[in-house]
């Protein structure tokens, strides 16, 4: 059956211009085959015109002719048939002007080139005609071209042509395979000198690209404007490459520098290495194993068997593939894979390299002998040794049962033991996991390092896990280290026992840390030892959740989870309470719950103790408790407290005398006294001692003495604390209720003139802020009340002189009214 045939022609003389280099080169259908519908060669025209490259003459001899770009393409119409051609360069015989001459062949929708010929194969027909035959030939140009020839000259001839183009080669065919593998609209332009150097570079994707992908490629070797031409790959000469840029476009310059960087490509890397070895055949071998479309897998492992050399991503990719298809190779194959892979001398493995060898070990292992697994073992261990490589995924410990294992051991044994007695280990976490489980592996003796190792190992553990909790955000996530971790634990039982039993040992000296690494890493501490701390901090979070605002409570629930009584064993009560309180001290009435639970010795030997001191320190100014709670620390703690802490817990426990009465005379010299060894004193203890004996000496009994050593004493703090007293609502309701009370404050506000100027401006502001509002509140007999008691407190010149206060106070209107009142009085 031979394919419709169009013949598209500018060659007959007479037709057009002779002239102007710019002017389009006009053409016309010259040979039409009757089965080609009208729409098809409305198309059609534009596809098969030429315009020749910039700045060439209309007259052009032999020479110039032949160097004149050829245009072969590959085009899809509307109506889903395909149209393929080829334009090139004619001149007529009289006048020697440039003309051109297309012949095509058009392929009804849904339709092949027969005998499975691709497209860029009938380039190198021999039938393509150069002007209209005087009748259609009855076999096109393509029918009767043999599907390959395989000859060696142009085998060869590609092979070069590949050479030449090796810096090019990776990026055209990635471009090349996303074309084939998308449906998005985009464009490879590929610039080029010759035209047919982009056809080369065509045959160099066939070669390599599935049939049906490169059936489907549309092309042309040869467009002027490239931005215009509908095809996906277009050829373009180096003065046509000016300003190509865009979306969906993708430009490489062959004539130009060498591309930088490699392609991220693993698939168009290893063909191209496959191309610059000229050894293209493997393409075949590597199309027979299985895989997908343009899998890096299939070829990278065809070529690492041929002995051809591949980068890290192509060596992770064929190892990745022969993991997942371990029975696709058969042991010759699979053995020069392994030894491909562990080559000596190569230095630009990656993780991603050593992850697929550990998948490929573990496929292997038990299918293949043990002379073929063991690089492999070898190679893993080797990385996780020297490499610091924390995520390789080892192997078994029956990789290295045989005498080929034992070698590894004794080359790796020295070096791990080494470092496993280094000061520095316990810092990297996932370093020393990795090493220790190596360590096993190997058979290498451990024991006498462990006892030191897991002292350092059990600190490092919380540090990092509180490390790892400051940067991340969700504080659920584990440590990168956790599931080596735990696979360490599983396997090696003395391990596993003397780091938890170490972790207990400093839980109590960071319980939040201890809690944070359990919220994390699921550590298997549910057997037979007792590890009371690390099931306290276990169950803190649901304790704490549970018991809310009670934290008592929590502290209550936390202790029945160790299993162990604070009498027998203190230290449980010291992470009892790190867990509840790890941020802030309890409430003076939390710690009161808290001493009262255990006995001082418990909480002397806990150390708890100074929690409870920091809840009287840190207790507000006004309550009262925190004196209680002072007097029981001082006398429970009599050695422990000293310092700042003790002078601090002495004031409050003065505060306490002076509420209860029993304390000694002197009060502001005793607490100014008491004061220097608190310093520096939190202002909530000054407040309280302060405010304790400002209220002593503004109670009905306030001794006279003691108030007369406060106003005489010039201590600014000591005044302030009896100015803030006396401005409180307790004095105001005195002053209301009782005109004694009230006497008694005019008498020593008014008194003591010459105590100082602290106290003359306190009680000067005194008089007029609180005792004349209070006065002026009371009625008229209040009034009287008053100044008749402070006539009985003193003489007749001090009923006079608060006459005159409460006068010049009133003002005018103020003493008409006392006269009214007077007369209401004796009527």
């Amino acid at each position: 059956m031979s394919l419709a045939q169009l013949h598209y022609t500018s060659a007959t003389y007479g037709d057009g211009p002779e002239s102007s280099e710019d002017a389009a080169i006009p053409a016309r259908f010259s040979a039409v085959d009757a089965a080609i519908p009208a729409s098809a060669l409305t198309e059609a025209g534009p596809l098969l015109a030429y315009e020749p490259p910039t700045g060439t003459p209309r007259q052009v001899t032999d020479n110039a002719l032949r160097a004149l770009p050829e245009s072969f393409s590959f085009s899809v119409l509307s109506d889903g048939s395909h149209l393929l051609a080829r334009t090139v360069p004619v001149r007529t015989p009289q006048l020697s002007s440039l003309r051109f001459h297309a012949h095509a062949v058009h392929l009804p929708a849904g339709t092949r080139l027969p005998s499975g010929i691709l497209p860029i194969t009938a380039c190198r027909s021999a039938r393509w005609a150069a002007a209209t035959p005087a009748r259609i030939p009855a076999v096109d140009p393509v029918t009767a071209l043999p599907a390959a020839t395989g000859r060696t000259g142009e085998r060869e001839g590609l092979n070069d042509f590949a050479v030449s183009r090796g810096p090019w080669l990776a990026g055209v065919l990635s471009d090349l395979r996303r074309l084939s593998e998308t449906a998005e609209p985009s464009k490879v332009v590929i610039v080029e000198r010759q035209s047919v150097d982009v056809a080369r570079w065509l045959a160099l994707a066939a070669a390599v690209l599935p049939q049906e992908s490169t059936e489907r490629l549309t092309f042309t070797t040869y467009a002027r404007h490239p931005q215009r031409a509908p095809q996906q790959i277009i050829g373009v000469l180096p003065q046509d490459a000016h300003e190509l840029s865009g979306p969906g476009l993708r430009v490489h310059t062959c004539t130009g520098p060498r591309p930088e960087g490699a392609v991220d490509d693993p698939w168009a890397e290893t063909v191209a290495r496959i191309w610059r070895n000229r050894v293209p055949e493997l393409f075949r071998e590597a199309a027979e194993l299985p895989g997908e479309p343009f899998a890096a897998g299939p070829v990278a492992v065809t070529a690492l068997c041929a002995g051809i050399a591949l980068g890290p991503n192509e060596r992770a990719a064929a190892a990745g593939w022969a993991a997942e298809r371990p029975y696709a190779l058969d042991a010759k194959r699979t053995r020069q894979l392994v030894d491909a892979l562990t080559a000596a001398g190569v230095d630009d493995r990656t993780g991603a390299e050593f992850d697929a060898a550990g998948r490929l070990f573990a496929a292997l292992d038990g299918r293949s002998p043990a002379t073929t697994t063991t690089p492999l073992a070898a190679m893993l261990v080797t990385e996780a040794v020297r490499g610091g490589n924390g995520s390789v995924e080892l192997p078994g410990r029956t990789a290295f049962s045989g005498p080929e294992g034992a070698a590894v051991a004794a080359v790796l044994g020295p070096e791990i033991l080494t470092e496993l007695s280094g000061a520095g280990v316990g810092l990297d976490v996932a370093r020393t996991v990795q090493l220790l489980r190596v360590a096993r592996l190997l058979g290498v003796d451990c024991a006498e390092l462990l006892p030191g190792l897991v002292r350092r190992l059990a600190p490092a553990l919380l540090t990092d896990a509180r490390d790892t909790d400051a940067r991340d955000t969700d504080a659920q996530d584990a440590p990168g280290w956790a599931p080596a971790l735990l696979e360490l634990m599983d396997e090696q039982f003395d391990v596993r026992t003397a780091l938890l039993g170490a972790l207990d040992r400093i839980a109590p000296d960071d319980p939040s840390g201890a809690e944070r690494l359990l919220g994390r890493v699921a550590l298997p501490f549910t057997g037979t030892q007792s590890l009371p701390h690390l099931r306290m901090c276990a169950e803190a979070p649901e304790a704490k959740a549970g018991c809310g605002a009670d934290r008592v409570g929590a502290v209550q629930r936390v202790l029945r989870a160790a299993g162990m009584s604070p009498f027998a064993e203190p230290l449980v009560l010291r992470t009892a309470v790190g867990l509840v309180w790890e941020a802030g001290p309890p409430t003076v009435g939390e710690a009161r719950l808290l001493l009262d639970a255990a006995t001082s010795d418990a909480h002397r030997t806990a150390g708890t103790w100074s929690h409870l001191v920091a809840a009287a320190l840190n207790a507000p100014a006004d309550d009262e408790a925190a004196s209680e709670l002072a007097h029981d620390l001082l006398r429970g703690f009599p050695q422990e407290i000293g310092g700042r802490a003790r002078g601090a817990l002495l004031l409050l426990e003065f505060a306490r005398e002076l509420r209860s009465g029993s304390a000694a005379p002197d009060w502001a010299e005793r607490v100014r006294a008491l004061r220097p060894g608190a310093e520096p004193v939190e202002p909530e203890v000054l407040g309280h001692a302060f405010g304790a004996l400002a209220g002593r000496l503004l109670a009905p009994d306030g001794p006279e003495a003691e108030l007369y050593a406060l106003a005489h004493s010039g201590d600014a703090d000591l005044i302030a604390a009896y100015d803030r007293a006396a401005h409180g609502p307790d004095v105001r309701a005195r002053l209301e209720a009782d005109p004694g009370y009230a006497a008694g404050c005019f008498a020593v506000w008014t008194a003591h003139p010459h105590a100082g100027a602290e106290w003359s401006r306190t009680t000067a502001a005194l008089l007029e802020e609180v005792l004349r509002p209070a006065v002026r509140a009371l009625s008229a007999d209040g009034v009287a009340a008053v100044e008749e008691a402070v006539g009985r407190s003193g003489s007749s010149g001090r009923a006079e002189a608060f006459r005159d206060w409460n006068r010049r106070g009133q003002g005018t209107l103020g003493r008409l009214g006392r006269r009214l009142a007077g007369r209401v009085r004796r009527g």
